[in-house]
Protein backbone atom coordinates (compact mmCIF):
# COMPACT_ATOMS: atom_id res chain seq x y z
CA UNK A 1 0.00 0.00 0.00
CA UNK A 2 1.30 3.46 -0.93
CA UNK A 3 0.47 6.68 0.89
CA UNK A 4 1.75 10.25 0.71
CA UNK A 5 3.99 11.83 3.32
CA UNK A 6 1.11 14.11 4.29
CA UNK A 7 -1.18 11.11 4.84
CA UNK A 8 1.48 9.49 7.03
CA UNK A 9 1.92 12.65 9.10
CA UNK A 10 -1.82 13.09 9.54
CA UNK A 11 -2.29 9.45 10.49
CA UNK A 12 0.42 9.59 13.17
CA UNK A 13 -0.84 12.89 14.59
CA UNK A 14 -4.43 11.69 14.62
CA UNK A 15 -3.35 8.48 16.37
CA UNK A 16 -1.42 10.61 18.88
CA UNK A 17 -4.44 12.77 19.71
CA UNK A 18 -2.78 15.82 18.18
CA UNK A 19 -4.92 16.46 15.10
CA UNK A 20 -6.32 18.62 16.52
CA UNK A 21 -4.61 18.91 19.93
CA UNK A 22 -6.48 18.86 23.25
CA UNK A 23 -9.58 17.15 21.93
CA UNK A 24 -9.64 14.58 24.76
CA UNK A 25 -11.03 15.33 28.20
CA UNK A 26 -10.57 14.28 31.83
CA UNK A 27 -9.40 10.98 33.27
CA UNK A 28 -11.29 9.03 30.63
CA UNK A 29 -9.38 10.88 27.93
CA UNK A 30 -6.06 10.22 29.68
CA UNK A 31 -6.75 6.49 30.03
CA UNK A 32 -8.03 6.21 26.46
CA UNK A 33 -4.89 7.85 25.13
CA UNK A 34 -2.45 5.80 27.26
CA UNK A 35 -4.22 2.55 26.40
CA UNK A 36 -3.92 3.46 22.71
CA UNK A 37 -0.18 4.19 22.87
CA UNK A 38 0.74 1.68 25.61
CA UNK A 39 2.73 3.97 27.88
CA UNK A 40 4.14 7.45 28.34
CA UNK A 41 7.76 7.94 29.34
CA UNK A 42 8.71 9.38 32.74
CA UNK A 43 11.58 11.74 33.45
CA UNK A 44 12.03 13.64 36.73
CA UNK A 45 13.20 16.97 35.24
CA UNK A 46 10.58 19.60 35.99
CA UNK A 47 11.13 22.85 34.10
CA UNK A 48 7.48 23.29 33.10
CA UNK A 49 6.11 20.05 34.48
CA UNK A 50 7.58 16.58 34.12
CA UNK A 51 7.55 14.81 30.77
CA UNK A 52 4.28 12.83 31.36
CA UNK A 53 2.44 16.02 32.29
CA UNK A 54 3.80 17.78 29.21
CA UNK A 55 2.66 14.86 27.04
CA UNK A 56 -0.85 15.06 28.45
CA UNK A 57 -1.24 18.86 28.42
CA UNK A 58 -0.99 18.75 24.62
CA UNK A 59 -3.78 16.13 24.34
CA UNK A 60 -6.19 16.76 27.21
CA UNK A 61 -8.40 19.84 27.30
CA UNK A 62 -7.93 21.79 30.54
CA UNK A 63 -5.36 19.29 31.79
CA UNK A 64 -4.08 19.52 35.37
CA UNK A 65 -1.31 17.29 36.82
CA UNK A 66 -3.53 16.17 39.71
CA UNK A 67 -5.51 14.04 37.24
CA UNK A 68 -2.48 11.90 36.41
CA UNK A 69 -1.41 11.69 40.05
CA UNK A 70 -4.83 10.37 41.04
CA UNK A 71 -4.88 7.78 38.25
CA UNK A 72 -1.46 6.54 39.41
CA UNK A 73 -1.58 6.64 43.18
CA UNK A 74 -5.27 6.84 44.18
CA UNK A 75 -7.38 5.18 41.50
CA UNK A 76 -4.57 2.69 40.67
CA UNK A 77 -5.52 2.59 37.00
CA UNK A 78 -1.89 3.21 36.01
CA UNK A 79 1.41 1.60 37.05
CA UNK A 80 4.49 3.69 37.84
CA UNK A 81 7.00 1.23 36.39
CA UNK A 82 9.14 0.42 33.37
CA UNK A 83 8.36 0.00 29.67
CA UNK A 84 10.06 2.56 27.41
CA UNK A 85 12.56 3.25 30.20
CA UNK A 86 10.74 4.57 33.30
CA UNK A 87 7.11 4.85 32.20
CA UNK A 88 3.45 4.89 33.21
CA UNK A 89 1.23 2.17 31.73
CA UNK A 90 -2.28 0.71 32.36
CA UNK A 91 -2.58 -1.62 35.36
CA UNK A 92 -4.13 -4.37 33.20
CA UNK A 93 -0.80 -4.66 31.36
CA UNK A 94 1.02 -5.81 34.54
CA UNK A 95 0.99 -9.56 33.57
CA UNK A 96 2.68 -8.82 30.23
CA UNK A 97 5.83 -7.62 31.99
CA UNK A 98 6.36 -10.82 33.97
CA UNK A 99 9.54 -11.61 32.05
CA UNK A 100 11.03 -8.34 33.35
CA UNK A 101 10.49 -9.35 36.96
CA UNK A 102 13.60 -11.54 37.19
CA UNK A 103 15.03 -12.24 40.64
CA UNK A 104 18.70 -12.22 39.67
CA UNK A 105 20.79 -9.06 39.85
CA UNK A 106 24.52 -8.96 39.22
CA UNK A 107 26.97 -6.13 38.86
CA UNK A 108 30.25 -6.51 36.97
CA UNK A 109 29.56 -10.25 36.77
CA UNK A 110 29.21 -10.86 40.50
CA UNK A 111 26.35 -11.29 42.94
CA UNK A 112 25.63 -8.26 45.13
CA UNK A 113 26.02 -9.71 48.62
CA UNK A 114 25.08 -6.48 50.42
CA UNK A 115 21.82 -6.32 48.48
CA UNK A 116 20.74 -9.88 49.19
CA UNK A 117 21.52 -9.48 52.89
CA UNK A 118 19.36 -6.34 53.05
CA UNK A 119 16.29 -7.54 51.14
CA UNK A 120 14.49 -9.45 53.96
CA UNK A 121 14.93 -6.59 56.43
CA UNK A 122 13.63 -3.94 54.02
CA UNK A 123 10.63 -6.04 52.98
CA UNK A 124 9.75 -6.71 56.61
CA UNK A 125 9.98 -2.99 57.42
CA UNK A 126 7.60 -2.05 54.59
CA UNK A 127 5.19 -4.80 55.60
CA UNK A 128 5.17 -3.59 59.21
CA UNK A 129 5.30 0.20 58.73
CA UNK A 130 3.56 0.81 55.41
CA UNK A 131 4.83 3.02 52.56
CA UNK A 132 8.52 3.91 52.98
CA UNK A 133 11.22 5.71 51.05
CA UNK A 134 14.96 5.15 51.22
CA UNK A 135 15.25 8.11 53.62
CA UNK A 136 13.19 6.19 56.19
CA UNK A 137 16.12 3.83 56.73
CA UNK A 138 19.13 4.62 58.90
CA UNK A 139 22.37 5.71 57.25
CA UNK A 140 24.32 2.75 55.94
CA UNK A 141 27.65 2.19 54.27
CA UNK A 142 27.08 2.59 50.56
CA UNK A 143 27.30 -0.25 48.07
CA UNK A 144 28.06 -0.39 44.36
CA UNK A 145 24.88 0.14 42.33
CA UNK A 146 23.86 0.75 38.74
CA UNK A 147 23.54 4.53 39.03
CA UNK A 148 26.53 4.86 41.37
CA UNK A 149 27.20 4.13 45.05
CA UNK A 150 23.97 4.01 47.08
CA UNK A 151 22.54 2.74 50.35
CA UNK A 152 21.70 -1.00 50.38
CA UNK A 153 18.16 -0.14 51.54
CA UNK A 154 17.59 2.00 48.46
CA UNK A 155 18.95 -0.75 46.20
CA UNK A 156 16.68 -3.22 47.97
CA UNK A 157 13.59 -1.03 47.53
CA UNK A 158 14.31 -0.57 43.83
CA UNK A 159 14.98 -4.29 43.34
CA UNK A 160 11.82 -5.35 45.14
CA UNK A 161 9.86 -2.93 42.98
CA UNK A 162 11.40 -4.31 39.78
CA UNK A 163 10.59 -7.84 40.97
CA UNK A 164 6.98 -6.93 41.70
CA UNK A 165 7.00 -7.39 45.49
CA UNK A 166 6.69 -3.61 45.96
CA UNK A 167 4.95 -0.90 43.99
CA UNK A 168 5.52 2.83 43.87
CA UNK A 169 2.92 4.03 46.34
CA UNK A 170 3.42 7.73 45.62
CA UNK A 171 5.99 10.33 44.60
CA UNK A 172 6.77 13.44 46.60
CA UNK A 173 8.86 15.50 44.22
CA UNK A 174 11.46 13.01 42.96
CA UNK A 175 11.26 10.85 46.09
CA UNK A 176 9.51 7.50 45.67
CA UNK A 177 7.60 5.77 48.46
CA UNK A 178 7.10 2.02 48.17
CA UNK A 179 4.46 -0.32 49.54
CA UNK A 180 3.50 -3.98 49.13
CA UNK A 181 2.06 -4.58 45.67
CA UNK A 182 -0.51 -6.96 47.14
CA UNK A 183 -2.07 -4.05 49.03
CA UNK A 184 -2.84 -2.09 45.87
CA UNK A 185 -3.32 -4.35 42.84
CA UNK A 186 -6.32 -6.70 42.52
CA UNK A 187 -5.77 -10.43 42.92
CA UNK A 188 -6.89 -11.24 39.39
CA UNK A 189 -4.06 -9.03 38.06
CA UNK A 190 -1.42 -10.44 40.41
CA UNK A 191 -2.39 -14.08 39.80
CA UNK A 192 -2.80 -13.81 36.02
CA UNK A 193 -0.71 -16.39 34.14
CA UNK A 194 2.16 -15.44 31.86
CA UNK A 195 0.45 -14.61 28.54
CA UNK A 196 3.46 -15.69 26.46
CA UNK A 197 4.46 -19.20 25.46
CA UNK A 198 8.05 -18.07 24.92
CA UNK A 199 10.39 -15.17 24.20
CA UNK A 200 9.34 -14.96 20.55
CA UNK A 201 5.72 -14.31 21.55
CA UNK A 202 6.84 -11.62 24.01
CA UNK A 203 9.03 -9.86 21.42
CA UNK A 204 6.21 -9.82 18.87
CA UNK A 205 3.77 -8.42 21.43
CA UNK A 206 6.17 -5.68 22.51
CA UNK A 207 7.07 -4.70 18.94
CA UNK A 208 3.37 -4.29 18.16
CA UNK A 209 3.02 -2.25 21.34
CA UNK A 210 5.90 0.03 20.31
CA UNK A 211 4.45 0.54 16.83
CA UNK A 212 1.18 1.58 18.49
CA UNK A 213 3.13 3.90 20.81
CA UNK A 214 3.98 6.05 17.78
CA UNK A 215 1.52 4.93 15.09
CA UNK A 216 4.03 3.90 12.43
CA UNK A 217 7.63 2.72 12.73
CA UNK A 218 10.45 1.40 10.57
CA UNK A 219 12.11 -1.96 11.03
CA UNK A 220 15.37 -0.31 12.03
CA UNK A 221 17.43 -0.07 15.19
CA UNK A 222 17.18 2.92 17.50
CA UNK A 223 16.17 4.18 20.91
CA UNK A 224 12.51 3.52 20.16
CA UNK A 225 13.09 -0.15 21.07
CA UNK A 226 14.72 0.53 24.45
CA UNK A 227 13.20 -1.43 27.32
CA UNK A 228 12.21 -4.52 25.31
CA UNK A 229 13.97 -7.25 27.26
CA UNK A 230 16.41 -9.33 25.20
CA UNK A 231 15.54 -7.70 21.86
CA UNK A 232 18.51 -7.43 19.49
CA UNK A 233 18.56 -6.91 15.74
CA UNK A 234 18.13 -10.62 14.80
CA UNK A 235 15.19 -11.03 17.19
CA UNK A 236 13.60 -7.83 15.87
CA UNK A 237 13.97 -8.94 12.25
CA UNK A 238 12.44 -12.35 13.00
CA UNK A 239 9.56 -10.79 14.92
CA UNK A 240 8.78 -8.32 12.14
CA UNK A 241 8.80 -11.13 9.56
CA UNK A 242 6.42 -13.29 11.62
CA UNK A 243 4.03 -10.41 12.31
CA UNK A 244 3.99 -9.33 8.68
CA UNK A 245 3.37 -12.89 7.48
CA UNK A 246 0.30 -13.12 9.74
CA UNK A 247 -0.95 -9.70 8.64
CA UNK A 248 -0.67 -8.23 12.14
CA UNK A 249 1.60 -5.47 10.89
CA UNK A 250 1.33 -3.89 7.45
CA UNK A 251 4.22 -2.32 5.47
CA UNK A 252 3.42 1.03 3.88
CA UNK A 253 5.40 2.68 1.11
CA UNK A 254 5.53 6.36 1.98
CA UNK A 255 6.36 9.10 -0.49
CA UNK A 256 9.93 10.35 -0.02
CA UNK A 257 11.02 7.63 2.43
CA UNK A 258 13.53 4.97 1.44
CA UNK A 259 12.15 2.39 3.87
CA UNK A 260 8.60 1.16 4.49
CA UNK A 261 6.73 2.19 7.61
CA UNK A 262 4.83 -0.46 9.52
CA UNK A 263 1.53 0.00 11.27
CA UNK A 264 -0.84 -2.43 12.95
CA UNK A 265 -3.43 -4.15 10.82
CA UNK A 266 -6.25 -2.86 13.01
CA UNK A 267 -5.01 0.72 12.62
CA UNK A 268 -4.84 0.57 8.82
CA UNK A 269 -8.27 2.18 8.22
CA UNK A 270 -6.94 5.37 9.83
CA UNK A 271 -4.00 5.79 7.48
CA UNK A 272 -5.53 8.82 5.81
CA UNK A 273 -5.84 10.60 9.14
CA UNK A 274 -9.11 12.26 10.26
CA UNK A 275 -12.06 11.68 8.00
CA UNK A 276 -12.57 15.40 7.48
CA UNK A 277 -10.32 18.42 7.32
CA UNK A 278 -9.81 19.96 10.75
CA UNK A 279 -8.82 23.49 11.67
CA UNK A 280 -5.06 23.52 12.37
CA UNK A 281 -4.33 23.64 16.08
CA UNK A 282 -1.08 24.35 17.92
CA UNK A 283 0.59 22.33 20.66
CA UNK A 284 3.80 22.35 22.65
CA UNK A 285 5.38 18.88 22.57
CA UNK A 286 7.26 17.18 25.41
CA UNK A 287 10.97 16.36 24.87
CA UNK A 288 10.32 12.62 25.41
CA UNK A 289 6.89 12.59 23.77
CA UNK A 290 5.93 9.35 22.00
CA UNK A 291 5.80 11.37 18.79
CA UNK A 292 9.55 12.02 19.08
CA UNK A 293 10.73 8.52 20.02
CA UNK A 294 12.16 7.86 16.55
CA UNK A 295 14.12 11.05 15.82
CA UNK A 296 15.29 9.85 12.41
CA UNK A 297 11.71 9.16 11.35
CA UNK A 298 10.74 12.60 12.69
CA UNK A 299 13.38 14.20 10.46
CA UNK A 300 12.43 12.18 7.39
CA UNK A 301 8.66 12.56 7.67
CA UNK A 302 8.24 15.98 9.30
CA UNK A 303 11.51 17.62 8.11
CA UNK A 304 12.16 18.49 11.76
CA UNK A 305 15.44 17.73 13.51
CA UNK A 306 15.29 17.65 17.28
CA UNK A 307 17.96 16.96 19.88
CA UNK A 308 17.25 17.06 23.60
CA UNK A 309 20.21 19.13 24.75
CA UNK A 310 19.98 18.68 28.53
CA UNK A 311 23.07 16.45 28.51
CA UNK A 312 25.19 18.84 26.45
CA UNK A 313 27.46 21.47 27.99
CA UNK A 314 25.94 24.93 27.67
CA UNK A 315 28.61 25.97 25.19
CA UNK A 316 27.61 23.16 22.83
CA UNK A 317 23.86 23.74 22.83
CA UNK A 318 22.34 25.12 19.67
CA UNK A 319 19.09 26.17 21.34
CA UNK A 320 18.70 25.62 25.07
CA UNK A 321 18.66 23.27 28.06
CA UNK A 322 14.99 22.21 27.99
CA UNK A 323 13.41 23.06 24.65
CA UNK A 324 9.90 22.12 23.48
CA UNK A 325 8.98 21.62 19.81
CA UNK A 326 5.98 23.63 18.55
CA UNK A 327 3.43 21.86 16.35
CA UNK A 328 0.90 23.61 14.15
CA UNK A 329 -1.43 21.49 12.06
CA UNK A 330 0.78 18.71 10.68
CA UNK A 331 4.04 20.68 10.76
CA UNK A 332 6.63 21.69 13.32
CA UNK A 333 6.97 25.45 13.01
CA UNK A 334 9.14 26.48 15.98
CA UNK A 335 10.75 25.50 19.27
CA UNK A 336 11.14 27.38 22.54
CA UNK A 337 12.78 27.20 25.94
CA UNK A 338 10.43 27.83 28.88
CA UNK A 339 11.14 27.84 32.61
CA UNK A 340 8.44 28.07 35.30
CA UNK A 341 8.92 29.26 38.88
CA UNK A 342 6.23 27.65 41.05
CA UNK A 343 6.79 30.07 43.92
CA UNK A 344 6.40 33.29 41.94
CA UNK A 345 4.11 31.72 39.30
CA UNK A 346 6.17 33.37 36.60
CA UNK A 347 6.70 31.64 33.26
CA UNK A 348 9.94 32.71 31.63
CA UNK A 349 10.39 32.34 27.86
CA UNK A 350 14.16 32.17 27.44
CA UNK A 351 14.15 31.70 23.69
CA UNK A 352 11.83 31.19 20.71
CA UNK A 353 13.16 29.95 17.39
CA UNK A 354 11.05 29.73 14.21
CA UNK A 355 11.85 26.94 11.78
CA UNK A 356 13.44 28.11 8.49
CA UNK A 357 10.92 29.28 5.93
CA UNK A 358 7.94 29.52 8.29
CA UNK A 359 5.54 32.31 7.40
CA UNK A 360 3.30 33.29 10.30
CA UNK A 361 -0.28 33.70 9.12
CA UNK A 362 -3.12 35.13 11.13
CA UNK A 363 -4.56 31.64 11.51
CA UNK A 364 -1.27 30.31 12.89
CA UNK A 365 -0.84 33.29 15.19
CA UNK A 366 -4.33 32.74 16.63
CA UNK A 367 -3.72 29.02 17.22
CA UNK A 368 -0.38 29.66 18.91
CA UNK A 369 -1.94 32.31 21.12
CA UNK A 370 -4.65 29.88 22.25
CA UNK A 371 -2.03 27.19 22.94
CA UNK A 372 0.02 29.69 24.96
CA UNK A 373 -2.99 30.62 27.10
CA UNK A 374 -3.83 26.97 27.74
CA UNK A 375 -0.19 26.28 28.62
CA UNK A 376 -0.29 29.09 31.18
CA UNK A 377 -3.47 27.66 32.66
CA UNK A 378 -1.97 24.15 32.83
CA UNK A 379 0.99 25.54 34.81
CA UNK A 380 -1.07 27.89 36.95
CA UNK A 381 1.18 30.74 35.77
CA UNK A 382 0.09 34.31 36.50
CA UNK A 383 2.78 36.23 34.61
CA UNK A 384 5.11 35.84 31.62
CA UNK A 385 8.61 37.22 31.28
CA UNK A 386 9.84 37.15 27.69
CA UNK A 387 13.52 37.18 26.79
CA UNK A 388 12.51 36.69 23.16
CA UNK A 389 9.42 37.64 21.12
CA UNK A 390 6.93 34.79 21.17
CA UNK A 391 3.18 34.04 21.15
CA UNK A 392 3.38 34.46 24.94
CA UNK A 393 4.37 38.11 24.50
CA UNK A 394 0.76 39.22 24.06
CA UNK A 395 -0.54 37.46 27.18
Amino acid sequence: MEISAKQARRFILNHQGLLPPRRLEGKAGIMGFIRRVGCIQYDPLDMVGTNPNLVLQSRIKGYKPVLLAELLYKDRQLIDGWDKQAAFYPVEDWPYFGCHRTRKITRYGRELTELYETLPRVLAEVEARGPLSSTDFADEEKMDWFWGPTKPSRAALESLCVWGDLIVHKRVGNKRYYDLTSRHLPEHILSAPDPFAGEEDYWQWHIKRRIASVGMLRNQGGDVWLGIKGLKAPQRQAAFAALEERGEIIPLVVEGLDQPLYTLGELLPGCEGPGEEVEPGAAFIAPLDNLLWDRKLLAALFAFTYTWEVYKPASERRYGYYVLPVLWGDSFVARFEPRYDKKTRVLEIRGWWWEPGVKVSGEMEGALGRAAREFMDYLGAEKVENQAPSPFSKL
